[in-house]
């Protein structure tokens, strides 16, 4: 079995494969402040509750956008699995060209994002990544990563407007049943879940016009099937991409 790592600004999520199918997934908070053994701890419940023996799992691929998470990791994976895992960064070969003033500052999770759209899905092909950010990641025709668009995501957005009004509380991402909030709660609903929707069909449709033709749109995230019921932009749903593309970057690389 394959077992895939993406160590996110929030969450870390993984995902074991048998064979080409991703078979279960799982999300844990992000703390930088954790050592190998307590995310250890926190993993093997996860593994042994679906019956799946360590030494089931033969192969692992992780990115990170945490960079101090990846030691912690990668001596998690060699102390409990024995298992060296592959890192996506320079030097790991990824059959794209990254079309960028610099590419060494594009996240290594865009990268993998990119992989697996293009195969998945041709070009042009723009993913868009509801987390902790928005991201808007452009794949053109030919397969290359040419760039993207970078924006709060709507936690972070949320996050901010509870703790700097001492009056406005958190909410839950739902569907809000009219524009105009006739209470405090609907109306941070309204703003965020039409707002951001608003947001992603604004830059998609720049985006679009600047390559001059029509891309597929593919929503991905921690956020994304939800705000993909806001808006009909989005041409596929895909949350589990990232852990798609590490396991054809560790295939890529064997």
């Amino acid at each position: 079995m394959f077992l895939a790592i993406d160590i996110g600004n929030t969450n870390v999520t993984m995902g074991v494969f048998d064979g080409e199918q991703i078979r279960y997934t799982w999300r844990m908070a992000t703390d930088i402040h954790k050592m190998p053994d307590e995310y250890a701890s926190a993993l093997m419940p996860l593994l042994q509750f679906r019956k799946i023996p360590l030494t089931e799992i033969k192969e692992v691929a992780l990115c990170s956008t945490v960079a101090p998470l990846v030691p912690i990791f990668v001596e998690l994976l060699n102390d409990y699995f024995k298992i060296k895992p592959l890192v996506i960064g320079p030097g790991i070969k990824t059959g794209i060209r990254v079309r960028m003033d610099n590419p060494k500052e594009v996240g290594t999770d865009r990268i993998v994002n990119t992989v697996a759209g293009f195969k998945l899905y041709g070009g042009p092909t723009i993913i868009v990544d509801l987390g902790t950010a928005t991201t808007f990641d452009v794949i053109s025709k030919e397969g290359d990563f040419i760039g993207g668009a970078i924006a709060p995501g709507p936690m972070t957005a949320a996050e901010a407007l509870f703790s700097r009004t001492a009056a406005l509380p958190r909410i839950q991402f739902i569907h809000p049943q009219k524009a105009i909030g006739t209470s405090t709660i609907a109306a941070m609903q309204s703003g965020i879940m039409f707002g951001y929707a608003g947001l992603v069909e604004a830059v998609v449709a720049h985006i679009e016009k600047e390559l001059g033709e029509k891309a597929t749109i593919v929503a991905t995230g921690g956020f994304g099937a939800i705000f993909a019921q806001e808006t009909t932009v989005f041409k596929v749903v895909n949350p589990d991409i990232t852990l798609i593309g590490l396991r054809m970057l560790y295939q890529m690389n064997k």
